[in-house]
């Protein structure tokens, strides 16, 4: 069987200020249940995403949130270089920290935003980073291996 990334688990100091973001980035977060500070939210990638707080900290006594920089960075396809942009100023607005103004990059048309922890948000209209029933018949067709 072929290593499959399932979940991306993101240790958030404030859960509301993160649902809040990811929301606004367009994601249909749902409500935590009033007896738990974690939510998940499965994409159509099949790819889910978990907001928490104190996982890392309550189960790993080694841990401690990175004080300068960024260690990940998250990247959501957007499909269009228009909805990159649109996306960009929809955060920055709202008051969200611009890392990267929209442009074309060595590779793809890309933006950078900060989420409410300072993980690195990658905007882009890149169509590898496509993940859908669409591109997974493309590549499908292609045959393994195919570029």
């Amino acid at each position: 069987m072929e290593i499959q990334l399932s979940m991306l688990v993101l240790e958030v100091r404030d859960l509301t200020a993160s649902i809040a973001f990811y929301r606004r980035l367009g994601l249909d977060i749902p409500e935590p249940r009033s007896d738990r500070r974690i939510c998940v939210h499965r994409m159509g990638s099949g790819v889910s995403l978990l907001l928490i707080e104190s996982f890392a900290a309550t189960y790993d006594p080694t841990w401690s949130r990175p004080d300068r920089g960024y260690q990940q960075l998250l990247e959501f396809y957007l499909g269009e270089d228009a909805a990159v942009d649109a996306c960009w100023v929809d955060l920055t607005s709202a008051g969200y920290r611009g890392r990267m103004a929209p442009k074309q990059t060595v590779g793809p048309y890309a933006a950078m935003v900060d989420d409410p922890d300072g993980n690195v948000v990658l905007l882009t209209s890149d169509a590898s980073a496509r993940v859908d029933a669409e591109a997974a018949e493309a590549d499908e067709r292609r045959g393994p291996g195919a570029p």
